[in-house]
């Protein structure tokens, strides 16, 4: 008997049998069964190949894309401060898009606020929520304006650059994730290339698109949402009264209006942007929660007072009030960098 490994022994039957099937012109029973279990086997061999794979590469299955919304909402509750609206809404939005087998189209969310809001943040936990391997996953991509889209005389030319990325990474990865940030720095005009991928088609040249998510990041709005938080701090509301819909008009308006990637797009205009997310200006007790996490992450001790110098480091507005940091808490780990280095200094003498 040959010494053949199991495999190469089944196709080597499965041939004879088929050549010998060629002579006689039928096979008898017992031979007819085995080709028949010998084709499943080979079949659920070949189906299994992906799966083994799977084990060690990444692809558009589970472990790697497994989307877990609660770890979401436990990241923003954790992570994310003075955000109630977004906090409630992005998890909201996003299970109710997962748990459809056959969405009417793809997800598009677009945040809008000033900077250091959060808008980055709350973009990397949904990654992770969505792909184990996060930001660093293949099915997630991201395109910063500055860096890929610079030249404004060009946007013909990434319209289509992008067009072709879209189309053959959700070809790959159907549940794919779209980060387009700093929106607003974009070419006027850019963004409308990718109307045909979030529109209510079932397919577009053969693909689907409906299961892929799309996430704009934009400065646009900024004013309107700030205008509207101080004026519920001036009468005296509480900051968690504001709603989705006091602001949703606004950033919508802004977004159609003011100068940049969404600047009278036809997105706005079809309504293909599912939920326009205001980001609130950050007070400074925010700021100050910034700093503690900050320095609890780099397991840095410090007291009250420390924290409270940080916080008072940054730029607040308006100059009366000094309500608001204007650049949120993206300056936060900066400030700490120096904290950091007077307290090792500290500690060498």
């Amino acid at each position: 008997m040959w010494n053949l490994p199991g495999r190469s022994l089944l196709l080597l039957t499965l041939t004879c049998l088929l050549l010998t099937s060629r002579e006689v012109g039928c096979l008898e029973p017992f031979s007819a069964g085995l080709a028949v279990g010998g084709g499943m086997v080979l079949s659920a061999l070949w189906s299994g190949r992906e799966a083994v794979l799977c084990q060690f590469k990444e692809c558009c299955q589970a472990p790697w894309v497994k989307p877990n919304i609660t770890k979401l909402e436990e990241s923003l509750q954790e992570n994310v401060f003075g955000q109630h609206i977004v906090a409630n809404l992005v998890p909201k939005a996003l299970r109710a898009h997962l748990k459809k087998k056959e969405p009417q189209k793809a997800l598009v969310i677009s945040f809008h606020g000033w900077t250091g809001a959060g808008k980055n943040f709350v973009s990397r936990f949904i990654a992770e929520a969505l792909f184990s391997q996060g930001l660093a996953s293949s099915f997630v991509h991201l395109f910063i304006s500055t860096l890929h889209f610079p030249h404004p005389d060009m946007a013909d030319v990434y319209r289509l650059r992008v067009q072709d990325w879209i189309r053959g990474n959700v070809t790959k990865c159907a549940a794919s994730l779209f980060i387009f940030d700093e929106v607003d720095k974009m070419p006027v005009g850019m963004i409308d290339g990718i109307k045909p991928f979030i529109d209510h088609h079932t397919k577009v040249e053969g693909v689907d698109f409906r299961r892929s998510i799309f996430l704009f990041l934009s400065n646009t709005g900024g004013r309107d949402i700030t205008r509207e938080a101080l004026n519920v701090w001036e009468g005296g509301r509480e900051r968690e009264s504001l709603e989705y819909t006091d602001l949703e008009h606004l950033v919508n308006k802004g977004a159609f209006n003011e100068l940049g990637g969404l600047h009278h797009s036809s997105l706005i205009d079809s309504s293909l942007i599912d939920v326009f997310l205001p980001f609130l200006p950050l007070e400074r007790r925010h700021v100050r929660l910034c700093v503690e996490k900050e320095a609890s992450l780099r397991n840095i001790s410090l007291t009250s007072e420390q924290v409270g110098e940080v916080a008072d480091s940054l730029v607040y507005w308006p100059a009366d009030t000094q309500l608001f940091s204007t650049t949120g808490c993206k300056r936060v780990a900066n400030k700490l960098d120096l904290v950091e280095e007077v307290l090792e200094e500290e500690n060498l003498v």
